[in-house]
């Protein structure tokens, strides 16, 4: 029986960026950049030093419409540099485009910052949510003119080491067993069934990421300086709460949230990764072994249109609409499956632009796992497909409910195929989700500690590679438990990981989506009334609605700490049952 390694790349599709634009050097996309400069400076010549004054509705429906041709633009050469991080031409396409974006931006500058300098907010009609929001950052905001050198500046300074560190992992090849494999390959064999296997594809992460290990801690420490010279400009009360005021949640919230997900860690994954242990029948595991496929998982190949039609089939059960809009992602170039050489690893929804149409990024080796990922990126792609009729601006929702979507398809996907399983195969299949809510809930939260853990100690003076080892180990051993211990190559293993370096506090989104959805699966179980059309007008209100307002009819509050700890009891319940079958 084939393997997942074996999955033919044939079989997966691969997105068509045509919806955007032909080619980079089509007529079409610099027809789009000569349209955009016009209409900024135009833009600037009507309004700038006049916003009080102006009909401020018709205004910012114009700056929305020039913001819907760059963000299509940028789209683009993004999707093209994911595609192929490798490729030094697509490289420099990306950072052209970058560079003049960014000129093209500086036009726009002051209109947000003149509505920020009005002491009463205005009235910008249905614009409203859009201008709430953005009087979140007025207490944050500073002069014109470093606002426009930090624009300016953002290209050469955080968006560069950014791509430094894409470059740089999309070429690396680590030897294993024979091959040369790329780092998302390698990752991938740390679920391999074979434990030498797994411990020979460990090694050789660390052995890889420790010979370049000062490169990434010297853009760690310039990428954490820089975000503390922001912050304190801006006079951020700590390093996460840009994150959080982007994200429309109160420090208070995600102090809850961590709080609570840390004061779980014994009976969640402490608890799971003895049982684990025993399974395997180790007496330690070490962090190849987190990932290992359970005793008679034969981890055959999902081929790519059995994944699609479970999905879809789960989501139909839940809703038809739901179901319609995810099935147009296959029936049209929209996804790209295959893990190739020089892409970006992992898997990520981008939204484009309501104009066209949300993309998917999946790296697709045919396990269960990779099934439980097309259904969580379907999810946000549904989510935008919806939400897209808030247009360009009120589109985009808080990344702390923009989990939700993708979150609650997973569910969805994982319950349908609980229930046709037999009863050795549930097991499995339950052992493999709570690993999957633990990656979600406590790892990320984990990554969280170690952020905070660096940005605060990064203040006193830059890190040495070692040191990042040391918080590293700290927070590994704390949220996995005494089940295992590390060998030293693991102390590298944060260097890896991309949100710490594109979307800094990101992280615990994940989890704040994880115990949300858990909450909200828990009402639709209990039959609330009209659920499923309360959910799809959550998912079409975009950013228009904060957290509070989005949740109000489902009866659930994201500010009540027993919230969070209704969501932990969900992972608990899954680990009990496992527990008592034995």
């Amino acid at each position: 029986m084939p393997t997942a390694d074996t999955l033919p790349a044939g079989d997966l599709p691969a997105w068509d960026l045509t919806d955007l634009y032909p080619a980079p050097d089509s007529p079409a996309l610099e027809s789009d950049f000569a349209r955009a400069e016009a209409a900024a400076k135009a833009f600037a010549a009507a309004y700038a030093g006049k916003v009080a004054d102006a009909p401020l509705e018709a205004a910012i429906a114009e700056y929305e419409r020039i913001q819907e041709i760059l963000g299509r633009i940028g789209s683009y050469s993004g999707l093209l540099f994911a595609a192929d991080s490798s490729d030094p031409e697509r490289g420099r396409f990306y950072q052209t485009v970058s560079e003049r974006l960014t000129a093209i931006s500086t036009h726009l500058l002051f209109f947000t910052l003149e509505l920020n300098r009005l002491e009463t907010p205005p009235d910008a009609g249905r614009y409203a949510p859009w201008l709430r929001d953005l009087r979140v950052f007025r207490p944050h905001q500073l002069s014109d003119e470093v606002e426009k050198l930090l624009l300016e500046k953002e290209v050469a300074g955080a968006s560069a080491w950014s791509r430094l560190f894409d470059e740089t992992t999309a070429d690396m090849r680590i030897p294993l067993g024979g091959e040369s494999l790329t780092v998302g390959a390698t990752l991938n064999k740390l679920s391999d069934g074979d434990r030498s296997v797994r411990e020979a594809a460990g090694r050789a992460v660390g052995a890889a990421f420790g010979e370049r290990i000062k490169l990434f801690s010297l853009i760690t420490n310039t990428l954490a300086k820089d975000k503390e010279i922001d912050d304190t400009w801006r006079h951020y009360a700590r390093p996460g709460t840009y994150r959080n005021r982007s994200n429309m949640v109160e420090d208070e919230v995600v102090d809850a949230l961590t709080t609570a997900v840390r004061g779980s860690y014994g009976r969640l994954s402490h608890r799971y990764y003895k049982m684990k242990a025993g399974w395997l029948g180790l007496e330690k595991l070490q962090h190849w072994d987190r990932n290992a496929p359970l005793p008679g998982d034969d981890d055959s190949a999902i081929p790519w249109d059995h994944a699609r039609d479970r999905v879809l089939s789960a989501y139909g059960a839940f809703s038809p609409e739901l179901a319609a809009i995810g099935k147009r992602f296959f029936d049209n170039a929209w996804i790209d499956a295959a893990p190739n050489p020089g892409k970006a690893g992992g898997a990520f929804a981008h939204s484009t632009v309501p104009s066209v149409h949300p993309y998917l990024l999946l790296n697709y080796h045919g396990k269960t796992r990779d099934v439980m990922t097309l259904a969580h990126e379907l999810g946000h792609g549904v989510h935008q497909v919806l939400a897209g009729a808030q247009g360009c601006l009120m589109s985009h929702t808080p990344l702390t409910l923009a989990e939700t979507a993708s979150v609650f398809g997973e569910m969805l996907t994982f319950r349908a195929l609980l229930d046709a399983a037999g009863p050795a195969q549930k097991r499995i299949m339950l052992a493999s989700k709570v690993e999957d809510m633990l990656n979600t809930v406590v790892r990320q939260t984990a990554f969280y500690q170690f952020e905070t853990l660096v940005h605060d100690e990064r203040r006193s003076g830059e890190i040495l590679p070692e040191r990042l080892g040391e918080l590293w180990m700290q927070v590994q051993t704390e949220s996995l438990g005494p089940a295992f211990e590390f060998t030293p190559e693991y102390s590298v293993f944060w260097s890896y990981i991309p949100h710490f370096v594109h979307s800094p506090f990101y992280v615990y989104a994940y989890a704040f989506g994880d115990c949300l959805v858990n909450a909200l699966y828990a009402v639709f179980q209990s039959g609330h009334p009209g659920f499923q059309a309360k959910y799809l007008d959550m998912l079409r209100a975009g950013g228009t609605q904060r957290h509070r307002e989005l949740l109000q009819p489902f009866g659930l509050d994201a500010a009540d700490p027993a919230f969070w700890n209704r969501g932990l009891d969900t992972i608990a319940g899954f680990i009990d049952e496992l527990e008592q079958a034995g």
